[in-house]
C-alpha cells in the first residue's frame, strides 16, 4: 500500500518575496532551501513560471532553474512549470538544452499551458501571438520535434536541443491536461496545492486513459500539495495563516508581498472569502512530524500517488527550512 515512505517528496518554489525583503534576499533563499532539501533527500526541486504578480519572483524560470542547479550537485531542478503557450518551443528547446548540457542528468521540463498570470499580461508576454492561441498538445509535439535527433537535410535546428534528452512532465488542473498527459504517456502533475476541485477525477482519467510508452510504461501521478510543518500543531497552524493571507489577496484581487503569520484570520476575511480561501486550500497539512505524517498518509492512499510536489510558503525563511525538515522526518517515521 502506498504512503509517504513510499512516495517520492519534491519542492515547489515560487521564489516569493517576503515583506521587507529583496528580490536578491529571495533568490538567496531559494538557494539555501535547495541545497537544505538536497541535503534532506528530496526528489526534485522546481520553479514555477509567474509573471506581473506581486511578491512572487520566478518569471526568468530557466535562469533560476540554472542558477539552482549550479549551487547543487544532486537534486533534480526544473519547472513546475513552464507555460509552453508564452514561448517559441524552439527557444524553450534551447534553453533546457543548454541547461541539460551544463547539469546533465539533472533537468526536467515540466510544462502547463495556462498564461502564469491575468489576460492582459498574456498579451503583454505574447505580443503579436497574443491572440492566436496554439493547441497545448501541438506545442509539446513540436517541442518534442526540436529535442528529438535532427533529420538529414534539416535546415532549422535547435542548438543545443536537438539531440538532448530531456524528461517532460505534464502539470495542470483539469480534465483536459490529464487526457493529454495519458495519450502523450507522459508524467503528470496536479496542482492541488492551489485548485483540488477535480483532482480526484483527473487522476481516474489519466490513469484509464494512459497510454504506455517506452520511457514510461506505467502512469506516474504526481500531487502538489501544501504543506506547512513546525514543531507543534499550534504553530503549524498559525504559520500558515501567510498561505491564507496570500490567497485571500488572490480573491480580492489584491496581491502583496508575503505576509507575516496572524492569530486571528477572521479579522481579514468575511465568510464568503474564508469558504472562498477553504475550498482552494482544500488540501492544506499542517501539523507537526507525526500529525503531517498522517495527514500525508490518508491522502496518499485515497489518491494512490507516486510523487508530492510540496509548496511550503511560509513568511521567515528558517521556518521554511524547518517546514521541509519535518516534512522529511515525518517520511522517516
Amino acid at each position: 500500500m502506498k504512503n509517504l515512505s513510499t512516495a517520492a517528496i519534491s519542492v515547489l518554489d515560487l521564489a516569493k518575496v517576503a515583506d521587507g525583503k529583496s528580490l536578491a534576499d529571495t533568490y538567496a533563499h531559494s538557494k539555501h532551501l535547495a541545497q537544505h532539501v538536497e541535503k534532506l533527500g528530496y526528489t526534485r526541486f522546481w520553479l514555477a513560471e509567474h509573471h506581473n504578480i506581486e511578491g512572487i519572483a520566478s518569471a526568468a524560470t530557466s535562469i533560476l532553474i540554472g542558477y539552482i542547479a549550479e549551487h547543487t550537485t544532486a537534486i533534480r531542478v526544473g519547472s513546475g512549470g513552464i507555460m509552453l503557450p508564452n514561448h517559441s518551443p524552439m527557444i524553450i528547446a534551447e534553453q533546457f538544452g543548454t541547461l541539460e548540457s551544463l547539469y546533465p542528468g539533472r533537468i526536467d521540463l515540466g510544462l502547463g499551458r495556462a498564461p502564469g498570470s491575468d489576460q492582459q499580461t498574456m498579451r503583454a508576454i505574447r505580443g503579436r501571438n497574443a491572440g492566436h492561441e496554439n493547441d497545448f498538445g501541438d506545442l509539446i509535439e513540436e517541442l518534442k520535434y526540436c529535442f528529438a535527433p535532427a533529420e538529414p537535410g534539416q535546415k532549422i535546428k535547435a542548438i543545443p536541443g536537438n539531440g538532448i534528452k530531456v524528461p517532460m512532465y505534464i502539470l495542470g488542473s483539469s480534465l483536459y491536461s490529464a487526457q493529454l498527459a495519458a495519450r502523450l504517456g507522459l508524467p503528470y502533475a496536479f496542482a492541488g496545492h492551489f485548485a483540488p476541485a477535480m483532482m480526484m477525477q483527473a487522476f481516474d482519467v489519466y490513469r484509464s486513459m494512459y497510454t504506455p510508452t517506452k520511457d514510461h510504461p506505467q502512469p506516474y501521478v504526481m500531487m502538489g500539495i501544501p504543506v506547512v510543518a513546525a514543531d507543534t500543531d499550534e504553530k503549524a497552524k498559525y504559520l500558515s495563516t501567510s498561505i491564507q493571507q496570500a490567497f485571500l489577496g488572490i480573491i480580492k484581487g489584491n496581491r502583496k508581498l508575503n505576509s507575516p503569520p496572524v492569530e486571528d484570520m477572521d479579522k481579514l476575511w468575511t465568510p464568503a472569502e474564508r469558504e472562498h480561501v477553504q475550498s482552494m486550500l482544500g488540501m492544506l497539512v499542517t501539523g507537526n512530524a507525526k500529525t503531517v505524517r498522517e495527514k500525508l498518509d490518508k491522502f496518499i492512499e485515497s489518491t494512490q500517488a507516486d510523487e508530492l510536489i510540496i509548496t511550503s510558503d511560509t513568511y521567515h525563511p528558517e521556518d521554511r527550512l524547518r517546514s521541509y525538515e519535518l516534512i522529511a522526518q515525518a517520511k522517516a517515521l
